[in-house]
């Protein structure tokens, strides 16, 4: 039975081939989609933001298997969570921004008998979750499963905003040192005018609709729908010296 299963970590190069492996084991005609192994490590607020903005681009029904699992090895537990699409990972807060972004929602335990034992305690992507998605690929009755209510929450952190500033934080820095916050775009547009100016670490910003506007710094709303700040040909990141975490103020310059 072909079915999508898309994979995200934050393993790197070597791990996520040993998942594909036991995944077309169990489903040769699997097919396994990399969203990202590079997120980093035990950042769950990142992971869960990737996953957000990835997932709802896949067909309806696609598995998608992600695993930054800070908790491998403790009582947390192995979930699969149901809705237009299906989740699999650790009940850790990762899955469900992605799952909520689709509307409603249900979330399981997954039971022991989809695990190939020994279960290691260091690597439940190899040993749970990847052999749980290829068994749902297969058409496992996720009905089967025993469902859960007291599921772990996790969301992207405290937004202050006034007439005069924004307050938000780092949860994602891409390959292009694009520095993506927490505010909504459409939270900000209600403060601040494409054309405007923010005052951001002692730089006066334009706040741009493209990456052409601007000469150098801009402050835009993403594809993903959340404030970055970027550099024209440049990286942010490394400009701002900003890492995933740090809290930026912007005040509202016209």
């Amino acid at each position: 039975m072909s079915a999508i299963i898309t994979l995200l970590t934050d393993f790197g190069d070597l791990y996520p081939a040993v998942m594909k492996g036991t995944i077309l084991r169990i489903n040769p005609d699997a097919k396994i989609v990399d969203i990202s192994h590079n997120i980093p490590p035990q950042n769950l607020r990142s992971g869960a933001f990737a996953l957000m903005y990835v997932a709802g681009r896949f067909p309806e029904g696609t598995i998608h298997v992600a695993v930054i699992d800070p908790g491998v090895g403790t009582g947390r537990r192995p979930i699969v969570i149901k809705g237009k699409q299906i989740f699999v990972g650790p009940d850790n807060g990762l899955l469900i921004p992605a799952a909520r972004s689709m509307g409603h929602f249900i979330v399981y335990e997954i039971p022991p008998e989809l695990c190939i034992p020994p279960v290691s305690s260091t690597f439940h992507g190899r040993d749970v979750f990847a052999p749980s998605a290829a068994h749902l690929s297969r058409g496992y009755d996720i009905s089967e499963f025993r469902q859960i209510d007291d599921f772990i929450e996790l969301d992207f952190g405290e937004v202050y905003v006034s007439k005069e500033s924004l307050q938000g934080e780092v949860i994602y820095i891409d390959d292009f040192g694009n520095v993506i916050t927490n505010i909504p775009g459409s939270l900000a547009l209600e403060y601040i005018n494409y054309g405007d100016h923010v005052e951001l670490l002692g730089r006066k910003i334009p706040f741009a609709m493209t990456y052409d506007e601007a000469n150098s710094e801009l402050i835009t709303i993403g594809s993903h729908n959340f404030l970055e700040i970027s550099v024209k040909r440049g990286n942010a990141a490394k400009l701002f010296r900003l890492n995933i975490g740090d809290v930026v103020h912007m005040t509202s310059k016209q």
